[in-house]
């Protein structure tokens, strides 16, 4: 059977659809709901609240709205915490939540990074990133409005390479950009332009799908190779790696799915799914909470199979592509 919103569905206990609707964290029950069924699920959003995923991330939290280091601190900083919050769908303008983002902005465009910039052989070396992401963030939570929003996408807008994208490169020789540096901030000025209808924006966010359809997502355009193995499995969080989820996750927030490039990646998307209808990680860029060391996570977003995010993500990637 298919939903009205594309999906497919039997409504069995093993459908993926199904699978979500029941699953024990309330944001991923809200978004299936919405983005895969096609519901109003505005009524439960304030329960996104109460699940255990987004207490974690929002555990710790002190009153300058940090959580006792770096923003940047890899998993454990507001800056990585917030961009989580938003995918979960957090209601705009929560308050923990704003208070984080406000923390993580603190380094995004504090005064190392503003002067760090560095103009070589015509392009603009940066980690644009972060100021995508924080982009992104803004517009999620409702301060797309802010004079700081504003700035970061003209930064964004001001920093794009010729193909599309962004690198921080500083090699004079570097003259293509990097994908890992450059989803993020197209999903940045994608989530602007909806939220200011920002024609600049929208355009930059174009010219980023063009450079991930000219390279069918995964491919060298030298050669025609995969460019990395890594690009070819699924991750969650991707954090700032990309892979072919987070490039078909970008597409269908801008609309570019219709692309005959695309086929090859969304192809590969549903090679990648289980028997039972759902997807798993092919990889993990975290440690779970506890672990020694570096790269230690605040929630366990389940290292083997089934996956809820993944599965979430890669669902509503084929119901965008279903038109």
């Amino acid at each position: 059977m298919t939903s009205r919103a594309g999906v497919r569905t039997d409504g069995s206990a093993t459908d993926p659809v199904q699978w979500l609707l029941t699953s024990r964290e309330p944001a991923i029950r809200h978004l299936a709901r919405r983005d895969l069924l096609g519901e109003d699920a505005a009524a439960d959003s304030e329960d996104i609240l109460g699940g255990s995923i987004v207490a974690a991330l929002l555990s710790g939290q002190r009153q300058d709205g940090g959580f006792g280091c770096h923003p940047y601190a890899k998993w454990g900083g507001s800056f990585w915490r917030v961009i989580s919050l938003v995918e979960l769908g957090i209601p705009s303008g929560e308050s923990r939540t704003v208070a984080a983002a406000r923390d993580a902005l603190t380094w995004v465009t504090g005064p190392a990074r503003s002067r760090s910039p560095q103009l070589i052989n015509g392009r603009v070396r940066q980690h644009a990133a972060g100021e995508g992401f924080m982009l992104a963030v803004l517009c999620r939570l409702g301060l797309a409005g802010e004079p700081v929003a504003a700035d970061l996408a003209d930064r964004l807008v001001t920093w794009q390479w010729p193909d599309g994208g962004w690198n921080c490169d500083p090699r004079p020789a570097a003259s293509r950009s990097s994908f890992h540096e450059s989803f993020a901030p197209a999903w940045g000025l994608w989530e602007y332009s909806v939220a200011t209808n920002d024609g600049a924006a929208r355009a930059a966010a174009g010219r980023t799908a063009e450079l991930l359809l000219s390279h069918r997502l995964v491919r060298s355009r030298r050669t025609g190779e995969v460019v990395h193995p890594s690009w070819t499995k699924l991750h969650w969080p991707a954090y700032w790696h990309y892979d072919v989820l987070a490039g078909l996750s970008l597409l269908a927030r801008v609309g570019a799915l219709g692309d005959e490039r695309a086929g090859e990646a969304l192809d590969l998307l549903e090679q990648r799914r289980r028997p039972d209808g759902r997807w798993e990680p092919g990889g993990s860029w975290w440690k779970p909470p506890g672990s020694n060391g570096s790269n230690v996570e605040v929630v366990d977003w389940g290292r083997r199979a089934p996956n809820e995010m993944i599965t979430l993500q890669a669902l509503r990637v084929q119901r965008a592509a279903a038109g």
